[in-house]
């Protein structure tokens, strides 16, 4: 596995910024549950062995670099928008207030932030939109872990509340079990209304 490197963050140092968190989310497309986003400053140059996106890693892997971010970090944070937020207003708008509540609650703030994506509108510090930063970034790769594995934790929770969906399974995504089970018992107040609109649309 390729080693990530520290160009960006290199980069923004020599530009005068000392205080550089990456930033990635995790459960945009689901059609159930909350969708969480982390912020992480690393120390700079920092080694960890398989850091990458967290979409190429082994849960079990992603458990373990979890454990080793969160002691290694400068400073980290994970925030949330709910259901509720993404049902009042839209899945990117609820994208970009759990990047910016997170970012806000570092116990050490940021500087500057580098955004997983193309879009990186709104944010109270200057910031850097980075297509596929999670696989280029180590502190982007270090967020996409951390958002990730919270939000798996979080998947297990909902499944044990409702197992009738196969959550844990799936993890929230629009796959054949999943929609044949809400076509069977209806949609619960953990699925967000805009994402499950194949429901209106089923004949007699």
């Amino acid at each position: 596995m390729d080693v990530l490197a520290y160009k960006l963050e290199d980069e923004l140092l020599q530009q005068g910024y000392s205080a550089i968190c990456g930033v990635d989310e995790a459960g945009r497309g689901p059609l159930c549950g909350p969708v969480v986003a982390a912020a992480v400053i690393l120390p700079h140059g920092l080694y960890l062995e398989g850091l990458n996106d967290s979409k190429k890693l082994t849960e079990k892997k992603r458990e373990k670099l979890y454990d080793v971010i969160c002691e290694s970090a400068v400073a980290y944070a994970i925030a949330e928008s709910s259901v509720e937020e993404i049902n009042t207003t839209n899945i990117l708008e609820a994208t970009l207030s759990a990047m910016r509540k997170a970012i806000a609650s570092l116990p050490i703030p940021a500087d500057f932030a580098l955004i997983d994506g193309n879009i990186s509108r709104d944010f109270p510090l200057p910031v850097r939109a980075v297509i596929h930063g999670d696989a280029i970034s180590p502190s982007i790769a270090a967020a996409s872990i951390l958002a990730k594995v919270t939000r798996d934790r979080m998947c297990a929770e909902l499944d044990r509340a409702y197992p009738q969906y196969g959550i844990l399974r799936h993890k929230g995504y629009g796959t054949k079990e999943h929609m044949e089970a809400l076509r069977t018992y209806g949609p619960t107040p953990i699925h967000r209304t805009k994402f499950i609109r194949f429901l209106e649309d089923k004949t007699e």
